[in-house]
């Protein structure tokens, strides 16, 4: 036995338990040993100061109504159906009086097609979003409009909610001068969530860009950003910007907004549609079912990546639609048209003030560049052959012009399947620089797949993960991503930038979660994602020292479960089920001949027993599962005759069916009847375990055979292996990861346990000289905490720890994060 001491370490972690900043574990006797061991004479990867940045998208009402400071909702009257079936132009006023929407050559100009026709004695009110304009007491508010009035008017302008005025109401004199900017300043007498902004007019008159700003933006700048959600980026510290999508990028039409092209409302994110005066900007349609004012644009995203010391990393449009559009735009001009824009942009970004766009950057109030060095080409697309040639385009016309902008493809929207290998050997044989991956995957994938990275070659193309999440909220989901940290960080060498997504989500306009930071019209807060993401950016080191730890005991035990049926907005017939044991056994046969009373039908949709079918006959129904058996099957043989019936996909055979939200399933005609894919489901999270290309016809009755054995699956679809796959990667609880601060010659010691017991951890330095005292930040809270506007249920605690030596001990709470910066003497 060594004769080195060790030094017990459990004074901080008592300390934090006892002062109810951490929780116990359940039970005493809840504690797992772990070793720790670091080598500090070894060199690890540099890590970049890049390296974890943000991603924003306009998803959940996160510009208009979120970062962009407008409190007027459609203040240009622009709302169309084409953004969404219930909009009209007056959505979100309410008319007293006469007032309707003109489209005619008396507009303010051609890109901002509606006005508002106001009658004499009328007035109209918005009501912003979410509950109403949020005001604060105290507060200045700065009101603009652009009107115009053949006889002249006067504007009564006013701020009121259920309860009265908000501030005292505003005179506004309108010449006969044609159209002319106004301006008046409020100043509340009340903090309100619930106001609403009034124009009255006395006589006729026209409207547009009625507009409310709070005077108090992030860095107080004009046409500014929301002050709380702007500094809640701010505060990550992030490497880098990436903007302004996502799907809104790869989708809808690829020409302009101009009356060649019918002025077209359902368009690509197109980056000259959003500079330049904003009531000279386009509006567009939003893929996720609202407008763009586009108030918020490529200037300001600039702005905010230069404020906040950011790099920003645009993403353009490669005429390749994905997320479920899948188009290839064959049209040579536009593809060129686009390539041009391209190289404007980086013109707009980095040329001098005297140049044909670096004037239009300088006029806008930036004279100096912006010091654009990344630019991304297409996102998710899932046409990887006719991307990758469109790719190829625009990459030689950036080298030949710009060769030092570097420029970055993309490998799909999945983790693996059949997409992301041809893209990946496409980016590989045209020696791509980097590679933008995405993936959403459960809890238990992030757990299973801190390797993943280890293996990719160092010599390929290196990996921008430009998004990624574990599917939620909770604590749980926060600690599962950090698991999965460390091994970005170990694999710095290869992944040279990483960013969560997506970033905001308004409470009341939600399309997708998770997200990091939530907010309504008069809060925001931090998701305990937000909290795992600041920590690690926050602290991330020059560079690796590699270290090694011992994992968790485990045994895996064979794949068990009922099995199921289900389908996905389809109608499908399911006949002849039969499971046999390994050994032959007859387990469970099912001809639906008297009925169906051994399922249990635990999704949506209607099942009934037709002509000796067991047919599910909603065709919009999702996840429509039924299942039979015992919960603790294994080493079986499932097999089904399935015939579909109508609909969008094809079938959902599944097995392993512990409950609801833990099972596998044969998706077979999924995504759109494009692909099929076995998926696996860990407390209601979905990851992709094997996926193939593949389509199932109407009408067609197929046979379909799943064989169990252990944790070997194979899966035969008429008569022929379709593939197989290997469940045995252990759900790693206990991750670690070291890295060093050349400035300040710390070590910093992240530990993750994602687990309910505590880590009793030995951790040996290598040799290093160290103090005795380290700083110490640790995020602990229950797995399912969930962080809200009145709750904070995960946020970091900063202690010290006195026991630190080149041997010692510490005991890591239970489903916590912790972090040990230790100096180096």
């Amino acid at each position: 036995m060594s004769r080195t001491r060790w030094r017990l370490g459990l004074s901080a972690t008592a300390f934090l338990v006892a002062a109810g900043l951490i929780p116990a574990p359940a039970h005493a006797e809840d504690v797992t040993d772990y070793a720790i061991t670091v080598d500090p004479s070894a060199k690890g990867a540099k890590i970049d100061d890049t390296m974890y940045g943000v991603f924003f998208e306009d998803i959940n009402r996160a510009a208009d109504g979120g970062l962009y400071a407008e409190l007027v909702q459609n203040r240009s009257f622009e709302y169309s159906t084409a953004d969404n079936s219930s909009y009209t132009p007056l959505t979100s006023w309410t008319v007293d009086g006469s007032a309707q929407v003109v489209n005619d050559g008396g507009r303010l100009n051609e890109r901002n097609r509606n006005y508002l026709s106001l009658g004499a004695g009328s007035s109209v009110s918005n009501a912003g979003y979410n509950t109403g304009i949020h005001v604060d007491e105290g507060k200045k508010y700065d009101f603009s409009v652009w009107a115009r009035a053949d006889a002249g008017t006067a504007l009564t302008v006013s701020l009121q909610d259920a309860d009265g005025t908000l501030a005292p109401a505003r005179e506004v004199a309108v010449t006969k001068s044609g159209w002319a900017k106004y301006k008046v300043t409020f100043t509340a007498t009340r903090t309100s969530s619930n106001g609403r902004l009034t124009v009255a007019s006395s006589a006729a008159a026209a409207l547009d860009m009625v507009s409310l700003f709070p005077r108090d933006t992030y860095r107080g700048e004009p046409n500014g950003l929301r002050k709380d959600l702007a500094e809640k980026v701010a505060a990550l510290h992030p490497g880098f910007v990436r903007f302004p999508g996502g799907c809104l990028v790869n989708t809808g039409s690829m020409e302009d907004y101009s009356e060649a092209s019918g002025w077209q409302r359902k368009r690509s994110y197109q980056w000259k549609d959003t500079i330049g005066p904003v009531e000279q900007r386009a509006t567009n349609s939003n893929f996720w079912g609202y407008n763009q004012s586009y108030g918020l644009g490529y200037y300001e995203y600039f702005r905010l990546s230069e404020d906040i010391g950011a790099m920003p990393l645009p993403v353009v449009p490669a005429l390749v639609t994905g997320c479920g559009q899948n188009q290839a735009v064959v049209d040579e001009a536009l593809l060129k048209r686009h390539i041009q824009d391209t190289l404007d942009l980086i013109e707009f970004a980095n040329g001098p003030a005297n140049s044909k766009w670096g004037k239009v950057r300088a006029k806008m109030g930036h004279a100096k560049p912006f010091h654009l060095t990344h630019i991304e080409v297409g996102n998710e697309e899932n046409l990887p052959n006719e991307f990758f040639a469109r790719f190829k385009e625009f990459r030689a016309a950036i080298e030949a012009r710009y060769p030092d902008i570097q420029v970055i493809s993309n490998s799909g929207p999945d983790d693996s399947g059949t997409t992301f290998d041809t893209a990946w050997q496409l980016n590989k044989d045209a020696k791509v620089d980097m590679v933008d991956e995405h993936y959403y995957n459960s809890p238990q994938w992030f757990l299973q797949n801190n390797d993943r990275y280890d293996s990719y070659d160092r010599s390929g193309p290196k990996v921008f993960l430009g998004e990624y999440a574990s599917q939620g909220n909770t604590f749980k989901n926060g600690l599962t991503e950090a698991a999965f940290m460390t091994g970005l960080e170990r694999n710095a060498d290869v992944v040279k930038l990483a960013s969560y997504a997506p970033l905001f989500a308004n409470e009341d306009y939600v399309q997708w979660r998770p997200d990091l930071i939530w907010f309504n019209n008069h809060a925001s807060w931090n998701s305990a994602n937000y909290e795992v993401q600041k920590l690690f950016m926050n602290n991330v080191g020059d560079r690796v020292v590699p270290s090694t730890a011992t994992g968790t005991p485990s045994l895996l035990a064979p794949i068990t479960g009922a099995v199921g049926l289900s389908t996905w907005a389809t109608t499908a017939a399911y006949d002849d089920v039969k499971v046999t044991g390994a050994d032959g056994t007859t387990l469970l046969t099912d001809d639906f001949g008297d009925g169906a009373s051994r399922w249990t039908h635990t999704g949506g949709g209607s099942w009934s027993v037709q002509d000796g079918q067991y047919v599910q006959t909603d065709v919009n129904a999702e996840n429509t599962m039924v299942s039979a058996g015992d919960p603790s099957w294994h080493d079986y043989d499932l097999k089904v005759k399935a015939t579909k019936k109508a609909g969008k996909e094809g079938f959902l055979v599944a097995f392993g069916v512990k409950d609801t939200g833990n099972f596998y399933w044969w998706n077979i005609g999924g995504w759109n009847n494009t692909q099929t894919a076995v998926e696996q489901a860990v407390d209601g999270g979905k990851s992709t375990l094997i996926s193939k290309a593949g389509s199932v016809e109407t009408g067609r009755a197929y046979d379909i055979d799943v064989k169990v054995r252990g944790r070997q699956v194979t899966l035969y679809l008429d008569g022929q292996e379709w593939g197989s796959f290997t469940d045995d990667k252990p759900a790693e609880p206990f991750r670690q990861v070291v890295t060093k601060d050349n400035k300040t010659g710390e070590l910093i010691v992240k530990v993750v346990n994602a687990q309910n017991s505590a880590a009793r951890t030995a951790i040996d330095l290598g040799g290093a000289k160290v103090a005795s005292r380290a700083r110490v930040t640790t995020l602990a809270a229950a797995q399912d905490a969930v962080n809200s506007e009145t709750s904070t249920a995960v946020a970091p605690v900063t202690s010290t720890f006195d026991g630190v030596a080149g041997k010692f001990s510490y005991t890591f709470p239970a489903n916590s994060v912790t972090f040990l910066r230790i100096r180096q003497r």
